[in-house]
């Protein structure tokens, strides 16, 4: 893949679920997350890429899972494996610190956050496309949790939606390396146009001129 460039008006940063339960200390998924979300270096790095895109006026945008709250998924006929587990232990549950942002990514004065999302795309049933579309958006980059599920299918759906999709292979977790591996190594190279480490992404941001 050759190394992305993006223009300032029509790329964006889109952040996947980052949650506390996610992302924090004591959060119900951060145990399964905490070995490779530290092996990689996810916290700093996502840190680095808010910092950098917010620098040179890329538009940031927020991809959130649903909140949980009583009665979700219940009555459903089909609910996912993952629908399951958030029945079990309520994930992201709605008006709890769990399912409140990480406190270094509270949507700041200008960001968009989109339609929670049901199942793993960030797309389906919610306003994501429309969002980007009537902010020109053309070029996407996508960053967050989880690598081998809401992150790769935002990412799938996106190319379908004739975006140019990019993924930040340490600027997310999963389970495990193998989940990982599936995700930047053998899935994403069929749908993304770019993946890329943070200092790759950093690079390329660095080429835009400092916003005013």
């Amino acid at each position: 893949m050759s190394p992305p460039s993006y223009s300032r008006g029509a790329t964006a940063l889109v952040l996947i679920d980052p949650y506390n339960d996610f992302l924090s200390e004591g959060g119900k998924v951060w145990p399964r997350v905490q070995s490779i979300a530290e092996e990689v270096g996810l916290i700093a790095n996502l840190i680095a890429i808010d910092r950098a895109v917010r620098a040179v006026g890329i538009q940031v945008f927020f991809a959130p899972h649903r909140r949980w709250e009583p009665g979700d998924y219940e009555t459903w006929q089909h609910p996912n494996p993952t629908q399951v587990g958030i029945m079990q232990r309520h994930s992201f549950a709605r008006g709890t610190w769990g399912g409140d942002w990480h406190p270094s990514f509270v949507p700041k004065p200008g960001d968009i956050v989109a339609k929670e999302h049901w199942s793993q795309s960030g797309f389906a049933n919610t306003d994501l496309d429309q969002q980007l579309r009537q902010h020109g958006i053309t070029h996407v980059i996508f960053v967050g949790l989880l690598a081998n599920t809401c992150v790769e299918s935002t990412g799938r759906y996106a190319m379908e939606l004739g975006y140019h999709v990019t993924l930040v292979r340490d600027a997310t977790a999963a389970y495990s390396k193998e989940m990982m591996h599936a995700a930047h190594e053998l899935n994403g190279p069929t749908f993304a146009h770019a993946i890329v480490t943070t200092s790759d992404l950093l690079v390329a941001l660095k080429a835009l001129p400092q916003a005013l």
